[in-house]
């Protein structure tokens, strides 16, 4: 198992792709070395919209970006970031026959994701019908979850269908943490600690003893705070409203929910974060955009903080959270009660640390890493190793 491991991260535009050598000895971090020695060797990205894409030919497309690397040379398996494992998976698990089946079973609970993710691990079997493939689920990290964090306030025989509160970008927090113990100590990461994802998808996990306690996605990824296009929490009789006032297909609701809302749904303009800075001095319904996100993120804070007593450590990621210096400043301007305080040449760099000398918290930059995280996970599925 000292091979190559081929990633594969199926998002709702792009498929990323990442090749890693095994057996270097390397250690954890943002280096490209993962615990078990995973060398990053290459990685990209091919760009697709997924209503209309053929998964055979972006994996095609990824391989082909791969080919001066050596291509699939050497590749012992492949592992799939999978977003939803239900009630039935809870770690990195080896795809066989029942796995695919139980996933399409699945579907159902996320049909934004699952189908398109679903398809690419039968694209590999297309082409490479002996090549172990591994899935990894974003929901694996949550399943310790306190019994009362998974429920949902609707009546209890739904839980036998599979609808609860599961949690999502678990392989990211999962990264987050083993860095954050990396570069601080096992005693700070198993410290009263916030990860803050914050991306086109967004989420936010309070980690007490380093295990996950809560996070504000539940059933779906749509759930917990705006994001790019997404809702996130919603009052339920909007959704009723909707119904009722609007000749709309259930497809259509998902579609206006999923795609055409968030921070897009409020600028009128744009869902990504760079746009909005950009323009929102000039451009009210922008600047609204940006603001509703600051104080969905800020109230998120404080509230997992309420579920461990407080916080030591915060944690910024993701695309917005690593490289969004405004907005990291304006979620803390509304945190000193949780003894928040940024340094403005710190945060203006994007240090590692953002915060300043003797903050009661310190606050964090981390690049993570989910492939990393991938790659790691497959090599232990395939040894047998928890």
């Amino acid at each position: 198992m000292a091979g190559r491991i081929l990633t594969l991260n199926v998002g709702s535009a792009t498929l990323k792709f990442a090749l890693f050598q095994g057996g270097q000895g390397g250690q954890g971090g943002q280096g490209g070395q993962g615990e078990q020695g995973e060398a990053r060797v290459a990685s990209g990205k091919i760009d697709w919209a997924r209503d209309r894409a053929d998964p055979a030919a972006a994996l095609a497309g990824a391989l082909q970006q791969l080919e001066p690397h050596g291509g699939t040379a050497g590749v012992t398996a492949v592992g799939h970031r999978i977003v939803h494992g239900g009630g039935a998976f809870e770690r990195a698990t080896r795809i066989d026959d029942a796995v695919l089946d139980e996933l399409r079973r699945l579907a159902a609970l996320d049909p934004d994701h699952l189908p398109a993710e679903i398809a690419v691990v039968e694209a590999v079997r297309a082409r490479a019908p002996s090549l172990p493939q591994v899935a990894c689920f974003d929901t694996a990290f949550h399943a310790a979850l306190p019994r009362v964090a998974r429920l949902l306030p609707i009546p209890r025989h739904y839980q036998a269908q599979g609808v609860r509160r599961y949690g999502f970008h678990g392989l990211s927090y999962q990264y987050l943490l083993e860095e954050l113990e990396r570069v601080a100590g096992s005693q700070v990461a198993r410290g009263r600690v916030v990860l803050a994802h914050l991306g086109s998808g967004a989420s936010l996990a309070a980690v007490h003893g380093g295990r996950c306690v809560d996070t504000t996605m539940g059933f779906t990824p749509n759930s917990g705070i705006p994001m790019g296009t997404r809702t996130g929490d919603l009052d339920p009789g909007v959704v009723v409203h909707l119904l009722r006032t609007e000749p709309m297909s259930v497809d259509a609701l998902d579609d206006l929910l999923s795609r055409r809302s968030g921070l897009l749904g409020v600028s009128g303009s744009s869902g990504d974060m760079r746009d909005l800075l950009a323009s929102e001095a000039g451009d009210p319904a922008a600047s609204d955009a940006v603001a509703l996100f600051v104080l969905a993120v800020r109230k998120a804070i404080g509230a997992l903080a309420a579920t461990i007593d407080g916080v030591d450590t915060l944690v910024f990621a993701g695309g917005i959270g690593e490289n969004a210096p405004p907005v990291r400043a304006r979620v803390c301007a509304g945190l000193v009660h949780l003894g928040v305080r940024i340094d403005d040449a710190r945060n203006a760099a994007s240090a590692a640390i953002v915060s300043a000398d003797g903050s009661g918290c310190t606050v964090r930059v981390i690049h993570t890493d989910e492939e990393a995280i991938i790659a790691r996970d497959t090599r232990r599925a395939l040894r047998g190793t928890p």
